[in-house]
């Protein structure tokens, strides 16, 4: 071992020293930041320009959908709360236990069918907690944080408002993603789970007869998934991780991001090479310790400042239907900041998610689907609701001006923060040394978001390129370089080019869903059927 962190420091060193004199973290955003302009704007087409905001198509697509979603199954959201909640902690498991059973229905040729998908879920490789565990590590991340304070930043308290309203909508589609994730997966000889998005197009729009134009959106879907792992799961994350280290440490070397986004890479790759397994025994750990110790920090603050929870709130709910953010101009352009937002935190539609709850131990796919939706609600309208009261709390003593210039960076007792940095700004001026716990939660939370889409990206590398040991290989060191590239990059170029590639998933999973969300319903019904008797 002694040797190894030898070796390791002296092919770091001169890397290092390089760095520094050339400016190397100058030079990975300038050649970045093209390739982000270049992908949001191809992502983000507009479909209606006002004087003051415009409305993508994607954010249509996204908001109606999950409406669709919830009118559609009876509002999942809200009937199914408490069994989703009884299934994480094991009450159904005796229903859930897998068991052979007869083969049902119509097959699909060369292939599985719908029906006898439900004999394979029996196998599985993670249990329905792990399942959540891993699944919300990638979604509760530095959007809880970083992505939060953009919002605000940007669009004003009302963001708050429109954050949750999504995540509540999100909590439909969820469900249905991840039971379809279940429901068409694939299982190894040797027992590992291959799932997603990828396999329930291909094989959900076979049996519908559309199977080369299922393999071709399938195929779309990897690609963007791919990018979203590199993007909103990897450079993201190590970019907020390296601000709120260097801001901790005052450090401004011309290199300091690039050193810590090696770091960073070091530690996540000693984590991802194990694959699901590792993955779900090291988020079961961190991801509750992290979020419980987060949401008591947040708690602290808003039950010290209780008189003005009532001014915060009714904050929210004025600025979302009144804006006076500047730049923000409406109502529709307020919700927008807020739906974005919230759609980048907790991933509902851009189904990455079910890749991970595809790995379940289940005989029932809709258990896993109701499991699914808890996590929009822990994400969004728990945390995320949580970092809005502590910023806008923070804020009612008039520290900076909501909308700002429009770049989302606000300036404080004239020093300049953004995403992050401005939740630490806050939690700072209510809990001493607060700037030493942050730092710990947003690389924890960084780092489980990256171990958790290192998986989403490998699988859907799978799909593409095949199982094969080089090809993994070659992917988990592509991932690590936009550790590094993530964490040098400027914050402006990293989220664009993050936004594009997680909402760019949306368009071919939508597909899927609209396809499929039948099936759901009918395995909905199975389920419900195997509780009552």
């Amino acid at each position: 071992m002694k040797t190894y962190i030898q070796t390791l420091i002296a092919i770091i060193f001169p890397f290092v020293s390089f760095a520094q004199e050339k400016g190397l973290d100058q030079r990975i955003d300038e050649a970045f930041q093209p390739v982000a302009d270049a992908f949001f704007d191809a992502i983000f087409f507009i479909v209606y320009e006002g004087d003051t905001f415009s409305i993508p198509f994607v954010l249509v697509l996204l908001v109606g959908s999950a409406l669709f979603f919830t009118i559609y199954f009876g509002f999942p959201n809200i009937r199914f709360f408490g069994k989703a909640v009884n299934v994480v902690r094991g009450k159904y498991d005796h229903i859930d236990h897998g068991v052979s059973e007869a083969m049902y229905g119509d097959s699909t040729p060369g292939g599985d069918s719908i029906e006898t998908i439900k004999d394979e879920s029996a196998e599985g490789e993670v249990s329905h907690f792990q399942a959540l565990a891993t699944a919300v590590s990638g979604t509760v991340g530095n959007g809880n944080i970083a992505g939060v304070a953009l919002a605000i930043a940007l669009g004003g308290p009302g963001a708050t408002f429109w954050m949750i309203v999504c995540g509540l909508l999100g909590m439909s589609t969820k469900f249905v993603e991840c039971t379809l994730g279940v429901q068409f997966r694939d299982v190894g000889e040797d027992g590992t789970v291959y799932g997603g998005p990828m396999y329930y197009i291909s094989k959900g729009l076979k049996s519908r007869g559309f199977a080369k134009i299922g393999k071709v959106i399938a195929a779309i879907f990897a690609v963007f998934c791919i990018g979203g792992s590199f993007g909103g799961g990897n450079a993201a994350q190590s970019n907020q991780a390296t601000i709120v280290i260097k801001e901790l440490f005052n450090w401004d070397s011309t290199a300091a991001g690039a050193i810590v986004g090696i770091v960073l890479a070091a530690l996540v790759g000693i984590i991802i090479i194990g694959g699901i397994k590792r993955i779900a025994q090291v988020t079961e750990k961190v991801v509750p310790f992290m979020a419980v110790m987060y949401v008591v920090a947040c708690l602290y603050i808003i039950l010290s400042n209780f008189s003005l929870v009532d001014d915060a709130i009714s904050l929210i709910v004025r600025e979302a239907f009144n804006p006076t953010a500047f730049g923000v101009g409406s109502v529709i352009g307020v919700l927008i900041v807020g739906f974005q937002r919230a759609a980048f935190s907790n991933e509902a539609g851009a189904g990455s998610a079910s890749i991970a709850h595809s790995a379940v131990k289940t005989k029932y796919s809709a258990s896993e689907g109701l499991v699914a939706l808890l996590e929009p609600f822990i994400d969004t309208v728990v945390i995320c609701t949580m970092t809005a009261l502590v910023i806008v709390i923070f804020n009612f003593s008039g520290f900076f001006e909501y909308g700002g210039d429009g770049s989302g960076v606000v300036f404080i007792d004239g020093q300049a923060f953004e995403g992050a940095g401005i939740t630490s700004k806050a939690f700072a001026q209510y809990i001493p040394y607060s700037n030493i716990f942050l730092t710990i939660a947003v690389v924890l939370f960084a780092v489980s978001t990256m171990i958790s889409w290192s998986y989403y990206g490998l699988q859907s590398w799978k799909f593409l390129f095949g199982r094969g040991k080089v090809a993994d290989l070659v992917y988990k060191l592509l991932f690590l370089l936009f550790v590094v590239i993530g964490a040098a990059a400027s914050m402006g170029s990293i989220w664009k080019f993050s936004d594009a590639m997680i909402f760019a998933m949306i368009f071919p999973n939508m597909v899927g869903l609209f396809f499929l969300f039948p099936v759901v319903k009918k395995e909905l019904t199975r389920y419900l059927k195997a509780l009552k008797e």
